[in-house]
């Protein structure tokens, strides 16, 4: 997978999602490495677009909602192992936020996910898509503060996006399931790889050994 070494075998994805443990486990979940490098494709394949399209066309694609003002010096693989370090987010939370984000570029023809945007749009969705997901959740700040933020420009960018997402959240079984073989398949072609079938709530979160957050600003 891009941006890891790790080896990802049947065995390990099937235990992984099927037995994840929110009290015992600290492993980062496997879904995370295929979603990281199926969004670092996408971006890749903007790239190859916008140097392509005129400079007209190259303006027309692109909304700046999620920008941020420099580049972070952090990979996607990275961003996304920071944000589950610090809020024990389950696999189907990272399933649902792909799901949001699929229907967010649908919905907004003139967005592209490219280095500015992608990590203040992937902890806007992972934030809504845990609410949405889990019993427990962490307030704002803290995803902010775990996402490199201030409070009110998460704030600011979660309204934004349930705005232009037409608050249209729901993600039925069915929906889920189809998202979790379009991951699969990102994996291996047939190979009997298996996300999780299930939107189950997380068990309550203990927040001894989370408040202590390094710091990243984005």
């Amino acid at each position: 997978m891009a941006s890891s070494s790790l080896t990802i075998s049947p065995r390990k994805l099937h235990y992984d999602l099927y037995s994840y443990s929110y009290k015992e486990d600290s492993n980062t979940p496997l879904v995370i490495n295929v979603l990281a490098s199926l969004i670092e494709r996408n971006m890749a394949r903007t790239q190859r677009i916008v140097k392509n399209c005129s400079k007209n066309l190259s303006k027309a694609i692109t909304t700046k909602i999620f920008d941020c003002r420099e580049i972070p010096d952090l990979t996607i693989q990275s961003y996304l192992e920071r944000i589950f370090r610090y809020t024990r987010a389950g696999p189907s939370v990272y399933v649902v936020a792909y799901v949001y984000i699929d229907r967010f570029c649908q919905n907004n023809v003139g967005f592209r996910i490219n280095s500015r945007n992608v990590h203040r749009l992937l902890i806007t969705t992972i934030m809504v898509a845990s609410k949405y997901v889990e019993d427990m959740n962490f307030r704002n700040s803290y995803f902010a503060k775990v996402g490199g933020l201030t409070t009110s420009e998460l704030n600011e960018l979660e309204l934004e996006f349930l705005f232009m997402m037409n608050f249209k959240l729901h993600v039925n079984v069915s929906v889920f399931e189809s998202y979790c073989c379009h991951l699969e398949r990102e994996v291996s072609i047939g190979g009997g790889y298996h996300i999780e079938r299930t939107l189950r709530c997380a068990e309550e979160i203990k927040e001894n050994g989370y408040t202590q957050i390094a710091r990243v600003m984005l």
